[in-house]
């Protein structure tokens, strides 16, 4: 096995870690919670069941933690995050539904996906209702920008799944459109979770665009190290099949990087193993992936965009939430999960 990305990666920094971080806004987090499971509540039982199983199937719940550190990071004393919070994971929550069914994925957070359990029509139709569930909740917020923001964030999160589509089982995706599929697909949501924060804080155009810079680079960051983690670390951590992205057909950077810089051999294996999917040549992707470094080349562009997630928050006056925002990035390059 390559390299865990977690000894790749070397810590910068001593800030809060991510059990000091949840304290900080543990009531609001068991609001958050609470909110959901009420307005999980349908008269349809199977949405009811459905949805309540893939929310407490575990998870970081990191966009909602995000929208409350932001809030509160902005100066905001008011409880319309909360409200925001839940809205964030019912889209999350919305996406992994129809990626499970796009990837025909079996697993997650340690766990048979919904699609496994009930079927793919079922989980697309929660999925669904998840989204349109979302938008009632925003509009009681009643903030047009709130409005804009998230709007225009399910919009590009459903042009980031066409786009990963179009580029599955294409060897010839480059670098820079793998990271187009993260802006879109991921970082996104991470983005307007901190942009909704100076929202909320009534902060000014230029804070916004700071943090909405902060959630972008975070997203970016974590979703490389998630990437790297495919290759690098044990099913047990990160709760699903290890070279699931491979088996899939994903061109992610660490493949993108061995092609770049393997062997005629080592390329063509990888470039076979994307095109077929399956995982028949997962131990020569293995050892070109090792061999060329790739882990250690994806931890340190995740790094790159930690310390510009950083630089974002200069704006930010000094507070226990902006420590936690830097502790949110510490925590996403140096994660083994």
């Amino acid at each position: 096995m390559s390299q865990p990305v977690q000894e790749v990666l070397k810590k910068q920094r001593d800030y809060l870690d991510i059990n000091n971080i949840r304290a900080l806004v543990h009531r609001e987090s068991l609001a958050v919670d609470q909110l959901i499971l009420e307005r999980l509540g349908s008269d349809v039982a199977l949405i009811d069941k459905l949805g309540r199983y893939i929310i407490d199937s575990g998870g970081k719940r990191l966009r909602p933690l995000l929208v409350l550190l932001a809030a509160r990071a902005c100066g905001y004393q008011g409880h319309d995050h909360i409200e925001l919070a839940a809205v964030i994971e019912f889209i999350h929550t919305a996406t992994l539904l129809h990626d499970d069914v796009v990837d025909a994925s079996d697993l997650r957070r340690g766990n048979q996906t919904a699609n496994a359990i009930w079927g793919n029509e079922a989980a697309v139709l929660v999925g669904d209702f998840l989204y349109s569930r979302s938008f009632e909740m925003m509009v009681s917020v009643g903030n047009m920008r709130v409005m804009e923001i998230l709007s225009t964030t399910t919009n590009v999160i459903a042009e980031g799944e066409v786009l990963q589509l179009l580029n599955c089982h294409d060897p010839d995706t480059t670098e820079e459109l793998y990271r187009d599929v993260i802006r879109y697909k991921t970082a996104k949501l991470f983005e307007a979770s901190s942009r909704l924060g100076a929202v909320l804080g009534r902060e000014s155009g230029n804070v916004e665009c700071a943090m909405g810079r902060y959630g972008m680079h975070l997203g970016t960051a974590f979703q490389l190290i998630d990437d790297a983690l495919d290759y690098g670390s044990s099913s047990d951590n990160i709760g699903k099949n290890i070279g699931d992205d491979l088996a899939e057909g994903k061109p992610t950077l660490p493949l993108i990087y061995a092609m770049r810089k393997g062997t005629p051999a080592q390329v063509k294996s990888i470039r076979e193993a994307i095109e077929n999917g399956g995982l028949e040549n997962i131990d020569k992707v293995m050892e070109a992936i090792e061999s060329t470094h790739a882990i250690a080349y994806t931890a340190q562009s995740a790094q790159y965009e930690a310390n510009l997630a950083i630089e974002a928050l200069a704006e930010l006056p000094a507070s226990p939430y902006k420590e936690a925002l830097y502790g949110l990035v510490d925590f996403s390059v140096n994660r083994s999960y």
